[in-house]
This record gives structure tokens, C-alpha cells and sequence, in this order.
């Protein structure tokens, strides 16, 4: 049976026409027994191809099923639709890349075996790590090194060879490889559709049989079907920077560069048929399948331990630390449970791994906490990778690992965004690179970029464009609407290319642009990792990142480790550092005081500004109304206020329930037990899943496909594709239509974006900390603010105006008692007071303020002084001036100004310099204008961004508010 050989996808970014996906598909329909998806020195889009013919394999296994017996009962509620095409041929998917030279020297590589594909991953990584982020510089001799093992498919030189130097050097080149890896090298013939395929081909296959070599036939594809052809044409065009207009002989010529059937194959390389049938012979020699990766967790060992019996070692002595007084009993049968399910499916190396990043933290102090699934378990809490009691509130725990599922368990865990990067480079030297890299994230076109990046390529004006971006707020939001939304802003939806335009826009919503960074997913391994995968370098100085994302790791099944930033984490452990420094009490994330009242009034009076998830506008109108009184309801308003929860009609519906004006009642004892914690409203991602097992008869299988289309509504798949489904399952559970149809709508809101239990709970303690401090100690909670900058939704002058609100001193920026960061100091009652710091001087920096301090002594008596001692140059004088910091020295801001531009004189006029020695100057006194409130109140917003001084509005409102008589005219009676 034909195989092709040698695929572009548009993974070969802005080159290839089609998805890795779509060829899948589409080999199917036409019969294809295997394809090779290979892009240029990349196998990025090779596990979709590989998920995508699993799932085809899968859809075909269970049609099959049903139509063994086609007289017998209907067909099962459980099984899907069929597909809309009769295919049950499902292509095998054979893993490649096309290698191509700085030179031009191209070679398609298919690995023969497992030792074959970490070859081709090696050869990879040699020319990606040489060159910068998206480029690759590979050399003849890194083919012959990492070349064994693998299938070679040359491509010949365009024209047959002559006396030429390239011909000639190709040639070489050729005979090298064949005597190097003997009988796996073959050369690839592909047709141009220029009318002189039939002596290019003879002239090929002479050149073979000089060297000795068979031939190989291909289409060669860049798209998975013709009409692609535009589209392809668009593509290019992005990628060099040109109208489509303009591409020259870089436009396709015709649509034949397509995935064709063996038919048609044999049909053009008629006379050379041998080549197609070869094609299928590499294919049945190559047998190397994703399946075969089998990923191995780094084995976290001590002398004389398991991983197993050291992460037992390591949770009994968490016990002991978490437990002073000891532990309860329903906790150390959860660690038993727990721990008999972790080596059950051999996952303590896992979380050996994820205690060994959360160790070094803390022995660096710095502040971090785990979420997930697995993470709010008893195991990581004796671990110390959340701080998250099982205790607190309600067994929200309890999700822990799936045994159904079968695959690894979910930890994320945030560091502070200040000193995550220590975390990452400490990943880095542990494992080495050659083990450990973060995952790619896929840049996919959407909205306006696509309106923006296709338009220019069809040579529409700038101005066409912003109107028509203008009108996109979301991946189709202009869907059925496009007309009605071009004529609003004056546009002719007939104009041909306007059309045209719309409809490439619309082909290329999703397509893949570019490889980007994951925000923090590490993949770590117990051998090299650039076996497992390419490595590349990334954008960023010191970090390295394989080409595969979180989905295609999840779908091979390989670890990753979410190293994540997050600021209220800064905040947070700077506050602590600030509460041991003045009150001599240290706290951490699991030692502050529980359930403290004061801190729910608090919340409930929405006095929330800085508070960690809940001081957005929508939080803050939400939270008296939800008048939280204890932990598990932080949980809850943490995951309610969320696009997924309110699309889906669940805040009022659980709000009138819990304040008693709705009857709380569930549908089904089953779905009571699912639904009782959020008063028989679902809230969170788990719980979508439970109605869907319990109600719907989802299998374990469905109700994980079900979860990946919550987690990736950004993507093609979406929650909708599972409706039939549902609804026939939960009426032929005895649900009626309307509570099915409203169920799923709750379930697809979820799809817009909706939260995890876990994860709420774990952001729950982090909005009861950031609260408790803010309630206890509102000036060192702004000061930490402050210095964490910058985070959350308010900019320092709200943060400072609701500390003073608060009862807080704040103190100015003074040159003779500020430091870089803003500081508490003794108020002289008793109390502190927050002091601010250089950092609130806009563009001044941590080096020039440190510079300041460090020669301060017993203080600077004047602006020259400053100069002087701390090397200061005259224009930071001039900036510090301009912020009001010699206040303190008895000098107003512009009298100081005068002093810090006369510091230039010297420099400019060296004639006139005096004062050099000490000697006063003779200069005239110069006596400044006082400046007014307001103007004083304007420099203090240029300079910081906020002001101690009166609010901007208190200088207004005498204009604003108009002043009445004593007594109003009474209105003439009307005649």
C-alpha cells in the first residue's frame, strides 16, 4: 500500500496549508495505509498528527463494533455518532523531518526505530541550539553524525547533474551518505506539474542508479486537499513580507501540491511506478511509533532508599512537623490511602521531583505554593508543597490522583515573580540541559492578527484594516454578522477582494504562527531529554525549551512540572519579612491564624483593595453579597466571579440559595452527593465532570475527552461536540430535556473558562493571607505592595490612598531617609509609619538609589553635596528634584530644581565654575515663585505617579459643585 513520504504541515510555519490533523483525515479518505508528516528541521506537528489518527482509530474501532451486528438492537447510547465520511482505513502515522542544510542540501529523515528517533531529536537540537530562537543551523557533518538509524530521502538538485560545481558537490554529498549508511538512503523524486515531469523523473532515476540508490516517489504535499491553494499563497506571503500579488515563481503555480491517493501516484509517475511501491516498502521498514516513547521520571534516590520508601520517609516526617501534637486519624488514613495509590502507579518519583524544586526554594526563602489536583492532597502538605490543610474547611481534597485515567498526576506550583527565575536556573543545573526544558506554547492566529496579517498580504490599506479589527473582540465574534458589521463602518461586504479576504481570514483562525515559551511548564527526565524531544533555544537569555506543548505532553504522557510566577507571592513573603523585622512574630502560609472574624467582616464590607483574587470591581460588588464566613466560601468566591460560571448562569441561581430566597434541591440523590457543597449549583470543573459520569453515563474515557475540551477552549475542539451525547445519556437516566439542556449549558460555560476545585482552594489560602495581613497590618501590607510592583489592578496611588484610609502614616520620598524600597519606620506614637522609597521615582534605578545610600553617612546637607559624595549625575539630581525628596533639607521643588541645573555649569562653562573649593558662588539670589497646591499636586503625579498631597479632585470640586441661594426661585405658574 502507498505511503507518502514527505509532508509539510503548517508546522513548517506560514509555509504549509494544512493541519497535521487535517492530513490525517484525509489520508484516511483517500485510502493511504501511512504518512509521514515531516517539516522543515522540526517535529512540532507531529503528536497532533499522532492524537489525531489514535482518536481516528478509536472512532473507527467503536463503528465497527456497531455495525457487527447491523439487524441487531440500535445502537448504544454510549457509542458516538459515526462520522460523516464511511472511512475505516485509519493511516498509520510515521514520525519524520525534512532536514535542510544552511547550504540548501535537504534530506527527508524517518527514524527506523527508537534508537532511530533519538538520533533525529539529537540532530535537531545540535542545529537549534546553535542558532537563535526559531532558526536552525545544521551542518553536513551533523548528518553524518546523528544520521544512524534513520531512512534518508534525498532531494535531488533540480536540474540533472553536469560539471557544475553544486551538481557536483551534491552528488559528493550523496555518495557520502550512501557509503556511510548503507541501504537507507534513497532519493526523492516529486513532481513540479511544469509539463516536463516525465524526463526530470528518467533523469532522476538515472542519477540514482549511478549512485547506487532506489527511488522514492512523493507528492509532496503543503496542503491536504486543492483549496488550500490561496490560502498557501497567503501563507508565503506573510512569511516574506510581500502582497500575494508580488510572490513571483514563491506562489503556487496550481492546487496539485496536494495529499494524493496511490491511484493517482501511480498515474503521474507512470513508467517509474517501482518508486511508488518503494514508498510503501520504506514505510513497513520504519516502525518506529510515538507509542514507543516511554517517558521515565528522574529518580529522586538516597543510599539504601526507593523513591517510594523516600517519599514515605519524607511524609511521615512532614507528619511530625505539620502535627507537633499529632496527627488525626482521618489524616494519617488519608497518607495511607494516598500512598498506597502513589506506588500503585509508580508516581513517587513524581513527587520526589516536585518536593525537590519546593525544597530549594525554601531553603532560599523563597516563598512558593502548589495547586492542582494532586497538590491539595495530605502527601504534599506533609511534603511542603501547599500549605493547604485537609482540615480547613470541607474534604475539598479528596480529588487526588485517577486511577481511571491512568496518567500523571497535576501539580503546578507559583513562586515569587520576583526570584522565580533562581527556581528555573536551579532546574537547569540540577537536571543539566540535556534533561530538563520548559514546554512551547503554540501561537495560534486569531481575531486581529488574522484580520491584520491576511489583509496586508491581500493588499488591503492600513486604514481598511483598523476599521475592520476594530470590529473583532474574539475568535468569531463576527460569525453570521460580517456584513451588517463592514457596512456600520463603511465598507462594500460585495467588493470581491474584501471577500476573498473574510474568507482567508476565516480559513486561517487557528492556524499555528510561531512557537512561543509556556509560561512555567518544566518536562524533567531520568535520561536525556533531547532524545525524547528537540531542544531549542528560547528568547529569553539561559533557558531552553523543547517544540512540543502542555496538550502533546499530556497526550504522550510525559511530566510536567509547572513552575509559575506569581506576585502576591512577593507580596506576601515581603510582609512577613516586615512583620518579623518590626513585631518579632514569624508567620507562614500554614501558621496564620485561622478562620479570624475580623478579616471576614472585612471581606464582607468589600474592603478589598490589594487583596489577593478578589479586589477586581466585579469581586468587590460580588463579596457582600456573598458574604463570606469561613474558608470554603473564600473557595467558592474565588472560583464563582469567572466568564465560565457567569455565561453559564450559576452566580445567581447559588446566591439565592444561599441567602434563602430559592429552595436548595437536587435532581437525584447521585447528583446530590456531587452537587451538595455549592447548594446543588456546579461551580467547578471536577463537578462537570461528575454530572457527566453520574448523569450522562459518561464513561472514565469520555469524561476525560470531556475535561481536555474545558481545558483547551481556546483551541478548535470545544464542549459543543459532546451534546447528543449528554442529553441522551441524562434522559435515558430520567432527567427531563430542560434540567439536561440547562446542565450542559452550565457545563459549557465551563468552556469559556472555568476553575478547578483544587485550584481554588489553594488560591483561597492566599486570599485569606493577603486579607488577614491587609486586616492587621494595613501599612506594612501597602508596603509590601509597593514593593512588589508591578501587580494586581491598582497602581500605587490607590494602594497608598487606601492605606491612609487605613489609618497608615505614609511619609514622602525623603533623600535623607529613604531607601530603594519604601520601609516602615517608627511614627514616634508608638506605631509605624510607611516611609516611601526612591522606587517610586519614575525612571530612577535600583543601582543609582543604592549608590545614594551607601554614601549618605550622617545625611546630605545639600543638593551639591549629593553630587559630590554619591557621584550623582545632574540629571538624576534634576529627577530627584522634580519628586519633592529635599523637603527635608528646608528646599522647595523648584528651588531645588534651580540648584540641581546650576550643578551642570561646571561641565558646560568651565570658566565660570565656582564654588569648586568651597568658595561662594556669585551668583545673584534668586528669589522663585511659590508653586500652588495643584501645581505642586501635577509635579508629584509626573515624577511618582501619585501624591500625598490633596486628591486632584478635592482642587476641582468647588468648580464642579455649583453653589445655590439660600433660597431657591419658586417657577412662574404657567398661563
Amino acid at each position: 500500500m502507498f505511503a507518502e513520504l514527505s509532508i509539510t504541515s503548517n508546522f513548517t510555519f506560514l509555509a504549509g496549508g494544512s493541519h497535521p490533523e487535517e492530513y490525517i483525515r484525509r489520508a484516511a479518505i483517500l485510502g493511504i495505509g501511512a504518512i509521514a508528516v515531516a517539516d522543515e528541521n522540526s517535529v512540532a506537528g507531529i503528536v497532533r498528527a499522532h492524537t489525531e489518527a489514535r482518536e481516528l482509530a478509536r472512532i473507527v474501532a467503536l463503528r465497527r463494533a456497531a455495525d457487527a451486528d447491523p439487524i441487531g438492537p440500535p445502537r448504544p447510547d454510549h457509542l458516538p455518532a459515526p462520522p460523516s465520511v464511511d472511512i475505516y482505513c485509519v493511516p498509520r502515522l510515521i514520525p519524520a523531518a525534512r532536514i535542510v542544510l544552511q547550504d540548501g542540501f535537504t534530506a527527508t529523515a524517518i527514524p527506523r526505530d527508537r534508537k532511530g528517533w533519538g538520533n533525529l531529536c539529537r540532530l535537531i537540537s545540535a542545529g537549534r541550539l546553535r542558532a537563535d530562537k526559531g532558526a536552525c543551523h545544521l551542518r553536513f557533518g551533523d548528518l553524518l553524525e546523528w544520521g544512524d538509524r534513520l531512512h534518508l530521502l534525498l532531494t535531488p538538485p533540480q536540474h540533472t547533474p553536469t560539471a557544475q560545481r553544486g551538481a557536483y558537490d551534491w552528488g559528493q554529498r550523496a555518495e557520502q551518505l550512501t557509503r556511510r549508511f548503507p541501504g537507507h538512503v534513497a532519493l526523492l523524486m516529486a513532481p513540479q506539474y511544469d509539463g516536463h515531469d516525465s524526463p526530470r523523473f528518467d533523469g532522476w532515476a538515472a542519477l540514482a542508479q549511478r549512485l547506487g540508490i532506489p527511488t522514492v516517489a512523493t507528492a509532496a504535499p503543503v496542503m491536504h486537499h486543492g483549496s488550500r491553494r490561496r490560502l498557501t499563497d497567503v501563507l508565503n506571503a506573510i512569511r516574506l513580507g510581500v502582497k500575494v500579488g508580488a510572490l513571483g515563481r514563491e506562489a503556487q503555480a496550481n492546487g496539485e501540491r496536494r495529499l494524493r491517493s496511490q491511484t493517482q501516484m501511480r498515474r503521474i509517475f507512470a513508467g517509474h511506478e517501482g518508486a511508488v511501491d518503494r514508498a510503501g516498502d520504506i514505510a513497513a521498514a520504519c516502525s518506529f511509533s510515538l507509542d514507543e516513547l516511554r517517558y521515565e521520571y528522574p529518580l529522586e534516590l538516597s543510599p539504601g532508599e526507593t523513591p517510594h520508601e523516600r517519599l514515605e520517609r519524607l511524609t511521615r516526617d512532614g507528619l511530625k512537623w505539620r502535627y507537633p501534637a499529632g496527627a488525626p486519624d482521618k489524616v494519617r488514613a488519608l497518607v495511607k490511602h494516598e500512598l498506597t495509590l502513589i506506588a500503585k502507579l509508580g508516581y513517587a518519583p513524581y513527587f520526589l521531583t516536585v518536593h525537590d524544586v519546593v525544597q530549594f526554594a525554601r531553603s532560599r526563602n523563597i516563598l512558593c505554593q502548589g495547586r492542582g489536583s494532586a497538590a491539595n492532597s495530605v502527601v504534599c502538605y506533609c511534603l511542603g508543597v501547599t500549605s493547604v490543610s485537609p482540615e480547613v474547611g470541607t474534604m475539598v481534597f479528596e480529588r487526588f490522583v485517577s486511577e481511571a485515567r491512568d496518567e500523571p498526576p497535576d501539580i503546578d506550583v507559583d513562586f515569587e515573580h520576583e526570584r522565580r527565575e533562581e527556581v528555573i536556573q536551579h532546574i537547569y543545573e540540577r537536571y543539566g540541559r540535556h534533561r530538563a526544558g520548559l514546554c512551547a506554547t503554540v501561537v495560534h492566529y486569531r481575531g486581529k492578527r488574522a484580520i491584520r496579517e491576511v489583509g496586508r498580504a491581500m493588499g488591503l490599506s492600513e486604514d481598511t484594516l483598523g476599521a475592520m479589527s476594530s470590529q473583532i473582540w474574539g475568535w468569531g465574534s463576527m460569525q453570521g454578522q460580517e456584513d451588517k458589521r463592514l457596512r456600520e463602518i463603511g465598507l462594500d461586504p460585495t467588493d470581491p477582494r474584501l471577500r476573498q479576504t473574510l474568507q482567508l481570514v476565516e480559513q486561517i483562525q487557528g492556524f499555528p504562527r510561531h512557537l512561543s515559551q509556556h509560561v512555567g511548564g518544566f518536562v524533567m527526565t531520568e535520561g536525556r531529554l533531547d532524545e525524547l524531544v528537540p531542544v531549542e533555544n528560547a528568547t529569553m537569555e539561559d533557558r531552553t525549551v523543547i517544540c512540543w506543548d502542555k496538550d502533546d505532553i499530556d497526550s504522550l504522557g510525559i511530566l510536567k512540572v509547572d513552575v509559575l510566577a506569581l506576585g502576591m507571592l512577593t507580596c506576601i513573603r515581603k510582609a512577613f519579612d516586615l512583620i518579623t523585622q518590626h513585631h518579632q512574630t514569624s508567620f507562614t502560609l500554614a501558621t496564620l491564624p485561622p478562620e479570624d472574624p475580623d478579616v471576614y467582616d472585612m471581606l464582607c464590607e468589600a474592603d478589598s483593595i490589594g487583596v489577593f483574587q478578589v479586589e477586581s470591581r466585579a469581586q468587590m460588588n460580588f463579596l457582600p453579597r456573598m458574604r463570606p464566613r469561613n474558608f470554603y466560601d473564600l473557595v467558592i468566591e474565588v472560583a464563582i466571579i469567572r466568564p465560565g460560571p457567569i455565561q453559564g448562569d450559576m452566580v445567581h441561581p447559588y446566591i439565592r440559595r444561599r441567602n434563602g430566597e430559592e429552595e436548595v434541591s437536587f435532581p437525584s440523590d447521585a447528583l446530590g452527593e456531587v452537587l451538595g457543597r455549592t447548594l446543588g449549583v456546579p461551580l467547578f470543573q471536577e463537578q462537570a465532570m461528575q454530572i457527566a459520569i453520574i448523569g450522562a453515563g459518561f464513561t472514565p474515557d469520555e469524561a476525560d475527552r470531556l475535561r481536555r475540551a474545558l481545558a483547551t477552549f481556546k483551541k478548535l475542539g470545544t464542549v459543543s461536540a459532546f451534546y447528543d451525547r449528554f442529553i441522551r445519556g441524562m434522559r435515558a437516566n430520567g432527567y427531563d430535556q430542560d434540567f439536561a439542556e440547562r446542565c450542559f449549558s452550565q457545563i459549557e460555560g465551563f468552556g469559556s473558562y472555568g476553575f478547578p476545585e483544587s485550584h481554588a482552594a489553594s488560591f483561597a489560602l492566599l486570599v485569606y493571607a493577603s486579607a488577614w495581613i491587609k486586616k492587621h497590618h494595613p501599612g506594612i501590607f501597602a508596603c509590601a505592595l509597593l514593593n512588589s510592583q508591578p501587580m494586581g489592578f491598582y497602581a500605587p496611588a490607590q494602594i497608598v490612598r487606601d492605606a491612609r484610609e487605613h489609618g497608615v502614616e505614609v511619609r514622602p520620598v525623603c533623600i535623607n531617609a529613604s531607601f530603594w524600597d519604601n520601609v516602615m519606620e517608627p511614627d514616634g506614637n508608638g506605631g509605624l509609619a510607611l516611609r516611601l522609597g526612591f522606587r517610586q521615582i519614575k525612571a530612577m534605578s535600583e543601582e543609582e538609589a543604592t549608590w545614594i545610600t551607601a554614601a549618605r553617612s550622617n545625611g546630605y546637607r545639600a543638593v551639591d553635596d549629593i553630587w559630590r559624595r554619591a557621584g550623582v549625575p545632574p540629571k538624576l539630581l534634576a529627577k530627584l528634584a522634580e519628586a519633592d525628596v529635599f523637603a527635608a533639607l528646608k528646599l522647595t521643588r523648584r528651588e531645588a530644581l534651580w540648584q540641581a541645573r546650576a550643578i551642570t555649569a561646571p561641565s558646560e562653562m568651565p570658566l565660570f565654575a565656582g564654588d569648586l573649593d568651597g568658595e561662594a558662588s556669585n551668583e545673584p539670589t534668586v528669589t522663585l515663585r511659590p508653586m500652588s497646591e495643584g501645581e505642586e499636586v501635577v509635579e508629584d503625579y509626573v515624577a511618582m505617579r501619585l501624591t500625598l498631597r490633596s486628591h486632584p479632585m478635592a482642587l476641582l470640586r468647588p468648580r464642579l459643585t455649583p453653589s445655590f441661594p439660600q433660597q431657591m426661585p419658586q417657577p412662574k405658574p404657567v398661563e
